[in-house]
């Protein structure tokens, strides 16, 4: 009976198969080379939050997915909290540094969710270029590349049906197909 304590429950499984999914995505090569993301923590941790936001809010908009929304969300807490641990942050300083994580999060999140409601590109093309690309000029090719992406990824996501979430599975469209100016994605 104690050995049961330590299985791996379905719903621990779907939350790891749906949060690797996520970090999979983000770290694709062709966001690095040809959206010119930079390859480093801040670029690596910036597209992780900007998948995970599109699956959140996806995951969100049904009720009975909210609950794994939020164990998605515990995942990815504790994903960070190894990472710091993992880079050689001191015991004492994790608890700070995962406030900042925290504030980055949600700051971005509340920025992607208020451009992706917005009316035209403009706003989503400046929340990237501002969270990911540290304010690169708005007409940049890789920040307005990469919202046209988010676009057709929560797009593309919204469509998914509540079983196949439920199951861990997250479709993303290939990021090298995605083209701006209105030609096929």
């Amino acid at each position: 009976m104690m050995f049961s304590l330590f299985r791996r429950t379905a719903r621990q499984d779907t939350i790891s198969t749906l949060y690797g999914t996520i970090v999979a995505q983000a770290r694709l090569p062709c966001f690095y080379s040809e959206y010119g993301v930079a390859d480093d923590i801040n670029g690596r941790f910036d597209l992780l939050v900007m998948h995970l936001v599109i699956v959140l809010n996806r995951l969100a908009d049904e009720a009975s997915l909210r609950d794994l929304g939020q164990a998605l969300f515990d995942r990815f807490c504790r994903d960070m909290d190894h990472n710091l641990r993992e880079i050689g942050v001191g015991d004492l300083s994790v608890p700070k540094e995962m406030q900042r994580i925290g504030e980055a999060f949600y700051g971005r999140a509340r920025a992607y969710q208020a451009a992706l409601a917005a009316a035209g590109s403009e706003p989503l093309v400046e929340a990237v270029s501002r969270n990911i690309y540290g304010g690169a000029a708005i007409g940049a090719a890789g920040p307005v590349r990469l919202a046209a992406y988010m676009r057709v990824a929560v797009r593309d996501v919204g469509t998914q049906q509540v079983g196949e979430l439920q199951a861990g599975g997250v479709r993303w469209p290939d990021p090298a197909h995605v083209i701006v100016e209105g030609k096929d994605s």
